[in-house]
């Protein structure tokens, strides 16, 4: 007979496997397939990793994604279809959300230690789509960025104003107000999505902001020029630019960046 404490030990050796193996199926270590946090979006992590996925493919997908998120690969139109399961895991599981964590974490703390002498004319800028607001609704079901951007479609989605938020960028937005600096809203969204824009804002939770700047709906610049152009407008209107959060590098290149800039991490599209 096997004693008590021995089938103890043997149910909690076989419970930790059972685990592993759950966690390997996934591609995800066991903390990320539940972190606690509030999802952003009901679908569950799909199956496989990007380490699997990326030795088919010859390029680890997680090396493609790093590449990204250092402005290394550029000028990219889709998420390549061998990568489709690895962002999606990304995405929808913990380690997106542990990421973005990463930086609102880093931008509070930068901003609690900020000596505002601005008279109250301190601004902080945010941009608007998967930064404020999340789009993996949408995104979901259009394969994580591997499809081609469609402009009618995201639009038609952008009207109906029901993106979630992304909870950290929220966590920043609100302890900022609380510090006194004002919010400044710029997102590359054309005028003719202004309604629909401050709508879901509004209905995410995003409340007394300074101002919420949209491109002019047949003006034909760059990302970088339409944003820091805008920029250069606060600054020359006396406002002082203590931050500028966005997920691509477009939101935070071109002077004037502001006092700081801070990346959130966005594998799924690029913008040149």
């Amino acid at each position: 007979m096997i004693p008590m404490m021995a089938k103890k030990h043997l149910a909690a050796v076989v419970l930790a496997i059972l685990l592993a193996l759950a966690a390997g199926a996934t591609g995800m270590r066991a903390s990320e397939i539940d972190d606690g946090m509030p999802l952003i979006h009901m679908l569950r992590p799909l199956l496989h990793s990007g380490g699997d996925l990326g030795r088919r493919g010859r390029v680890p997908c997680d090396s493609w994604r790093f590449a990204v998120e250092t402005n290394t690969l550029r000028d990219w139109d889709t998420v390549p279809a061998r990568c489709e399961k690895y962002v999606g895991n990304y995405m929808l599981g913990g380690h997106y959300r542990s990421d973005s964590r990463a930086v609102a974490n880093e931008a509070i703390a930068y901003a609690e230690g900020l000596n505002l002498t601005g008279q109250g004319k301190e601004v902080w800028v945010f941009d608007v789509d998967e930064t404020t607001l999340s789009n993996l609704p949408y995104y979901a079901k259009h394969g994580f960025g591997v499809e081609p951007y469609n402009w009618s479609t995201f639009g038609a989605y952008v009207k109906e104003a029901n993106a979630p938020v992304l909870p950290e960028t929220q966590r920043l937005y609100k302890r900022l107000q609380a510090l006194g600096i004002k919010p400044v809203i710029l997102t590359g969204r054309r005028e003719d999505k202004r309604e629909a824009t401050a709508n879901n804002l509004a209905a995410a939770g995003y409340t007394g902001y300074l101002k919420l700047l949209l491109k002019p709906q047949n003006v034909k610049v760059s990302s970088i020029e339409f944003k820091s152009g805008e920029r250069k407008k606060l600054q020359d209107a006396g406002y002082v630019i203590v931050g500028n959060i966005g997920d691509q590098w477009t939101d935070l290149l071109g002077e004037p960046e502001g006092g700081r800039t801070f990346k959130l991490p966005d594998p799924m599209y690029y913008i040149g």
